[in-house]
């Protein structure tokens, strides 16, 4: 047994890392189509899916409702408003370059929804196989493997299957932390609009590239930073910073309201807040939900603030000085530091958050970097935990705004 273990083994390995990746990955989708088949028996018609749904209403669920609208019907030019007056949620949330794709490759099927489910299972693949090549080089083949392990199958791994914009936007934020990575700035030209018209998180990107520019200075004698790369890492930082924007700009044109976007966005954010939301305050949702969730949990709200400032500290501890994180390399710490500095100055924590950790993915390489098996497996199993959890809690059971995806 243990020498067929080891023939295994031996051509395992000489099997191209994209076969590998590929095998790997239709395995985690097995695993997750088996999750959903099981929170499909489980729905009852008190879930917004109703009685015995099949996977097809599962992957035009929560927000792939919003995508198909856009593909369908655009954007309105008029705010639609609440009974009190105020903005009511619309499309203007959602960016277009994922729902119209998938509507054209839906065309031949008759269905956004194939195009979208497509879409969605085709860059996770591409996403996977770019996150290998990201890390492999920093930790070994092995570990790369392994996080991509954990990638595949992680607690939000339904993600690959359903109508969100979340793989194509990751397989874009790959490619062009790799081609940071690699020097290769000039793919960044192509890769920062497309990445701002899938879905929000550019800005983000737009800090990690000032920096990243700023670090190569500090080690440009030991790093040569040739004129050329400082004129592609400025000019991909303003064009990121433009694109972060254009959408804002575009939604007030074509409405007529300059506050139309945030509106929007804050339209979601007033179903947390009793009283609603007046105006958008950078960090200001953060604090805001501190103080919602404890007092949820029976704690006292002003301990709210405090847990938050001990999260940033930790979190920037982790990320300067966890021997795991630091395998990782200066870039994707840098990146992972200016993305959660974006979430915390945008995002109003609540049930998405999980979902919105995704381009925090490459971290999962320190997760992987430590050889014990028994590790790997724990934690693949943690994994797994986790995914039927929130399949169970937002497909089966889900049916209203704090069960969103």
């Amino acid at each position: 047994m243990a020498h067929l273990a080891l023939i295994a083994a031996r051509r395992w390995a000489h099997v191209p890392h994209a076969a590998r990746i590929a095998v790997i990955y239709v395995v985690a989708r097995l695993v997750t189509t088996a999750f959903l088949i099981v929170a499909a028996t489980q729905s009852t018609s008190l879930s917004r899916f109703g009685a015995q749904p099949g996977l097809g209403t599962f992957v035009l669920g929560w927000d792939a409702q919003w995508y198909w609208s856009v593909a369908d019907f655009g954007y309105p030019t008029t705010l639609p408003l609440t009974d009190s007056g105020d903005v009511a949620e619309n499309t203007w949330a959602f960016m277009p370059l994922y729902a119209y794709a998938a509507k054209i490759v839906g065309l031949p099927f008759g269905s956004w929804g194939a195009g979208a489910f497509l879409i969605s299972l085709v860059a996770g693949y591409f996403a996977c196989l770019v996150l290998h090549r990201l890390l492999r080089d920093r930790i070994g083949r092995s570990a790369a493997t392994w996080a991509v392990i954990f990638f595949a199958a992680g607690p939000i791994a339904a993600m690959f299957q359903v109508g969100y914009a979340e793989t194509l936007f990751l397989l874009l934020l790959f490619l062009s932390l790799d081609a940071v990575a690699r020097r290769r700035y000039a793919l960044l030209y192509l890769l920062i609009p497309l990445m701002a018209f899938t879905r929000p998180g550019v800005l983000a990107f737009a800090l990690y590239l000032g920096l990243h520019g700023i670090l190569r200075w500090i080690h440009r004698r030991s790093d040569p930073l040739p004129s050329r790369e400082i004129l592609h890492i400025v000019a991909a930082g303003a064009l990121a910073t433009a694109c972060g924007f254009a959408w804002q700009v575009i939604a007030g044109i074509a409405t007529g309201d300059a506050g139309a976007y945030l509106a929007t966005e804050l339209a979601w954010r007033s179903n947390w807040i009793i009283g609603g939301v007046e105006g958008f305050i950078p960090f200001e949702g953060w604090v805001q939900a501190s103080q919602f969730w404890f007092g949820q949990w029976g704690m006292p709200q002003s301990w709210g603030p405090i847990a938050l400032a001990l999260l940033v500290v930790a979190a920037g501890i982790v990320l300067l000085y966890a021997r795991r994180v630091r395998a990782l390399g200066a870039d994707l710490r840098l990146w992972s530091a200016s993305y959660l500095l974006y979430l915390l100055a945008v995002f109003f924590p609540q049930s998405s958050t999980f979902r919105l950790l995704l381009p925090l993915s490459p971290l999962w390489g320190a997760v992987a970097v430590p050889r014990s098996r028994l590790w790997r497996l724990a934690v693949l199993l943690a994994c797994l935990a986790g995914q039927w959890t929130w399949i169970h809690y937002v497909y089966a059971l889900g049916n209203t705004f704090w069960q969103v995806p």
